[in-house]
């Protein structure tokens, strides 16, 4: 395969099967946040993993979920389904001896997309012993036409170099469409965002983090130091409590956990400066969610 390929492809699945994990494993760079908890990933996100033979523009996309009841649900699962039309492949990545109707939901979508289907078999490095992996592939083969089924760990590598080479084989020949040396769409704002909003949901108890999002305002340098501005955005008065904790003990842990990794992304000094603000609902309100980004992707 002498011609340069160019394409996209769309990793999708169910939430917290290890899409974002799988895709800053394949970029040795970390694009898309990671939590244990699920929907982490809100946005589409373009990993941009560019080699010798191929430049693949893999999109990260929100965990596909029968949760539609509020504005928030409905635009990440948009993002995630929209993903897949514009994919010339998908990826669906199911967790190795699980199947929810989640995942059938998933698969459904991804087969009306028409688009050439891999399955991605994350987590095998849990499966034990090794030998129950293979009735599982069996039945997964049988649910749907897939391309090649392929079984992944991410934290040990297991088949990702598989799961490229699979890849390019497939992408239409054309010439790269960004730099070379370009990880991703996603600005530095939107980034410094997803950075400081990943250490609220690690520190949180599990019903906060979903109705919490993060507006960069101001980001300016000078010299070695980067000075960074942000509102942390809740739903209700009484979760800034939760978030600032007593003495403002939450807000300073999850502002120095924030700034620490900020500095090792940057490379520099961080002066991090973070308020906490209430917009009332705004998850539930399809405005709100278009000023935080949303739906313009």
């Amino acid at each position: 395969m002498s011609e340069f390929r160019c394409g996209f492809v769309a990793l999708v699945g169910r939430p917290n099967v290890g899409k974002s994990t799988l895709l800053n494993t394949l970029l040795g760079h970390k694009v898309s946040i990671v939590t244990p908890k699920p929907q982490t990933t809100r946005h589409r996100i373009l990993g941009i993993d560019s080699g010798p033979q191929a430049q693949i523009m893999f999109i990260d996309t929100p965990g596909l979920h029968r949760g539609q009841k509020r504005a928030l649900n409905r635009a990440m699962n948009r993002a995630a389904s929209s993903s897949m039309t514009d994919a010339d492949i998908v990826v669906t990545v199911f967790e190795a001896m699980q199947w929810r109707d989640e995942d059938q939901d998933v698969l459904d979508r991804a087969v009306a997309s028409g688009r050439p289907l891999i399955a991605a078999v994350s987590k095998v490095d849990k499966v034990q012993p090794r030998s129950a992996l293979m009735p599982y592939l069996q039945q997964l083969s049988a649910r749907a036409d897939f391309a090649e089924i392929i079984p992944i760990s991410s934290p040990q590598g297991t088949n990702l170099e598989t799961l490229r080479s699979s890849l390019i084989e497939r992408l239409p020949e054309g010439p790269p469409l960004f730099p070379e040396e370009q990880l991703s769409d996603r600005s530095e704002r939107f980034q410094v965002a997803e950075i400081i909003r990943e250490k609220f949901m690690l520190r949180l108890r599990d019903e906060i983090p979903y109705g919490l999002t993060v507006e960069v305002e101001a980001m300016e340098s000078t010299g070695s130091l980067r000075r960074i501005a942000a509102v942390v955005w809740l739903e209700r008065d009484s979760q800034k409590g939760i978030v600032i904790g007593k003495g403002g003990a939450q807000l300073k842990a999850c502002g120095t956990a924030a700034r620490q990794d900020l500095e090792r992304h940057f490379a520099c000094s961080v002066h991090l400066d973070l308020r906490v603000k209430v917009k009332e609902n705004w998850a539930d309100r399809e405005r709100e969610l278009q000023g935080f980004g949303f739906d313009q992707e």
